[in-house]
């Protein structure tokens, strides 16, 4: 069988099974932020747990992510990208339906002791990291498998664009599920979002199984035999700099995302549940920023990867120098619009480039290292987030992002290829050979 990407470039159905991996990201992107912007923050102050936990149940979270996503990138050359990408919509599933469970139960009264209650909620989180990290490696792998140099950029930005579409309508329909809800009791309404969520996963999942077409067959040696698989690969010089740029974009990322929560509660005197009616809005205006910069400005724009990186770290320097003095929600949103810019020029950026600077057997191995630098930032962000927030200042967190994002777009200048394919030439070439770069 042809397992080369060309033939995979004249299936006709190849955007309807992009769109399928587009809204697995959608489901996800929305299920993650609705627990980091509209339940957790008032699910802890509710049970009366320290407000660092709730940054501590993402970073557990994160490092197990860390670990398994290159496993399942590995895994989506021998197993298959249909596999695998379902097998992370099942953990998913499972992960939120157990953190319904076990809210549930703490509300309710059956589980009192705090600690307890963490460990528990630890738990749940920590089943997404293991199999919900399987889905983000499979689907970019797939669109590389599926796309040409030329149209790589713009089919991940577009794929990328299903997260940010889920990080827009997850807050606002948090909200909303929150209040309607709430109407039968508190507890219902606190935790109808998850609910949701576990459902259309577990829809979303058993879709993907059956429907997603992959008539390309699994290649066992595909990023592994050839290349040594993941465990070298982050040390090519040419792909270095992209992952080391999404690990400080993640620590970026996670900071902001679990302290504006917290500042719009303390700054703007909505405790609890209060405040998913201006969080909520707030990062739907950011998400909606971003998935403009993606879906609109990059396809129109054209810009190389360099460019991307920078303008987008710039943004998000601009964005967290806001968040120092906000106070009131027009701040607020508006550095969330800035964040939303600068996640929809930076993601693209990186993920693009690192795909279009290995080789087409190693775009799994590639996937899945992209995808643990996504989440090894939320692995020490409590650290510089509330920790900070809580210990130092409530503009410490902010103060420490700006200086961050300021080294970041100097970096990539200095360090990213200027050519809109991320390539040198002597990886052209090896690209062009067929084999991987040495």
């Amino acid at each position: 069988m042809d397992t080369s990407p060309q033939n995979d470039l004249s299936r006709p159905d190849r955007r309807g099974a992009f769109l399928l991996l587009f809204f697995c990201l959608l489901a996800v992107g929305a299920g993650n932020t609705m627990l980091t912007s509209a339940v957790l923050p008032p699910l802890t102050r509710e049970l009366k747990l320290p407000d660092w936990t709730a940054g501590a149940i993402f970073s557990l979270s994160a490092a197990v992510w860390v670990v398994t996503a290159p496993y399942w990138g590995a895994k989506s050359n021998q197993w298959g990208r249909r596999r695998v990408a379902a097998i992370g919509m099942l953990g998913f599933a499972a992960s939120m339906f157990f953190f319904a469970v076990v809210s549930l139960m703490a509300l309710l009264g059956w589980i009192s002791n705090w600690i307890l209650i963490f460990v528990l909620l630890l738990v749940a989180r920590t089943l997404f990291g293991v199999f919900g990290s399987a889905t983000n490696p499979a689907a970019q792998a797939y669109v590389a498998d599926r796309t040409s140099r030329d149209e790589r950029m713009d089919e991940i930005a577009t794929l990328t664009s299903g997260f940010t579409l889920g990080q827009m309508a997850g807050p606002a329909a948090a909200a909303a599920l929150i209040t309607g809800g709430a109407i039968l009791s508190p507890t219902v309404g606190l935790l109808a979002p998850v609910v949701m969520i576990t459902i259309i996963a577990t829809v979303i999942a058993f879709l993907v199984f059956t429907r997603l077409p992959e008539n390309r067959a699994p290649r066992v040696d595909a990023g592994l035999g050839r290349s040594s698989g993941a465990k070298g690969l982050w040390k090519q010089p040419t792909i270095f700099p992209f992952l080391l740029y999404a690990v400080a974009l993640s620590l970026v990322t996670g900071v902001l995302s679990q302290t504006f929560p917290y500042a719009i509660m303390d700054r703007m005197n909505a405790p609890g549940a209060a405040s998913a009616q201006f969080t909520g809005p707030a990062m739907t205006m950011g998400a909606m920023a971003t998935l403009i910069s993606q879906l609109v400005l990059i396809p129109r724009l054209k810009l190389p990867v360099r460019s991307l990186m920078v303008y987008g770290a710039v943004m998000l320097a601009l964005a967290s120098l806001l968040m120092v003095w906000a106070q009131d929600f027009a701040l607020f949103a508006f550095s969330q619009i800035l964040f939303g810019l600068g996640q929809g020029f930076s993601r693209p950026g990186f993920s693009a480039g690192a795909s279009l600077a290995a080789t087409h057997e190693q775009q799994g191995d590639i996937a899945g290292l992209v995808t643990a630098s996504n989440g090894m930032g939320f692995v020490i962000s409590p650290l510089f987030g509330l920790w900070m927030y809580e210990n130092v200042s409530s503009e410490a967190p902010f103060i420490f992002c700006t200086g961050l994002v300021i080294a970041m777009a100097l970096y990539a200048f200095f360090t990213a290829p200027k050519d809109a394919g991320g390539k040198s030439d002597a990886v052209k070439n090896a690209v062009a050979k067929d084999k991987p770069p040495e």
